[in-house]
């Protein structure tokens, strides 16, 4: 069982820091209003029915919905006190790394997925350098033991399960500050889930992780924070425990028990 309850003789950094964030699709609003302080070196979960733009919101982080024809973000997010609209959105995306629902890795060796983020921001000098990033970066997503004998074997060969922490291992390789993770665990085995959830509880004692899921046990193990969203509205953002043992807002216990959602 997972430690769920934050050491409070841990400063509680904030890391990301958002403001009235409003975004639209079009004539559709999507997120309205949410304002949040996320913190350092603690995972925190977005819960909430199908629909209710806690995917959305996680996309604003790293400006991943600048890539939508029609979305247009308001407010402001910060990113360690500084705006996020000030970064060159490549640079922000290797400070910022994410993870999809789906495993993607690239149609490439299992050592030029993770290579790939490293080559492009000139991480290394020379390929000593550039395999010792692999190496670490394989390491941090618990899959190295698995693949250091078959670098050169296609990422896409691999099980779900390792696709996954392959995509992690591929995120985590250009250092980034941050980890977003879109429903990491929705397309994988109970095994596979348990593996990534081992390895996102060892994630956070050096990055601020922050994960989309559509289970509330899910959220229950792995998080610190759980912040509940229902119909674009931040409604609810505390403790994990306290969000699941005693939430203030009648639509959290009331999506908690299950009466909506």
């Amino acid at each position: 069982m997972f430690d769920k309850t934050l050491d409070r003789t841990m400063t509680e950094n904030t890391k990301i820091t958002a403001q009235s964030v409003n975004v639209h699709y079009g004539d559709k609003q999507a997120i309205q209003d949410v304002n949040v302080d996320i913190i350092d070196k603690a995972v925190t979960a977005f819960i909430g029915p199908s629909g209710c733009g806690k995917s959305t919101f996680l996309r604003c982080i790293n400006r991943m919905n600048d890539t939508i024809v029609g979305c247009k973000v308001t407010g402001s997010i910060t990113f360690e006190g500084k705006e996020l609209t000030e970064f060159d959105p490549v640079y922000l995306r290797s400070r910022i790394g994410m993870v999809f629902q789906k495993p993607n890795p690239f149609p490439k060796s299992i050592y030029d997925n993770v290579a790939y983020g490293p080559r492009i921001h000139g991480m290394a000098k020379n390929k000593a350098e550039l395999d010792d990033i692999v190496e670490r970066a394989l390491k941090k997503g618990a899959i190295w033991d698995e693949v250091k004998d078959r670098l050169d074997a296609p990422g896409t060969g691999l099980s779900g399960g390792q696709q996954q922490r392959l995509c992690i291992a591929r995120a985590v390789a250009t250092q980034p500050d941050v980890l977003l993770m879109d429903e990491p665990c929705s397309a994988l085995d109970p095994i596979a889930t348990a593996q990534i959830e081992e390895l996102i509880n060892e994630l956070r004692e050096n990055y601020c992780v922050i994960i989309v899921t559509h289970s509330m046990q899910q959220a229950a193990r792995v998080s610190q924070k759980t912040a509940f969203f229902h119909l674009g509205h931040l409604v609810e953002f505390d403790d994990t425990n306290k969000i699941f043992t005693n939430p203030e807002d009648p639509r959290t216990e009331s999506y908690i028990t299950g009466r909506i959602g």
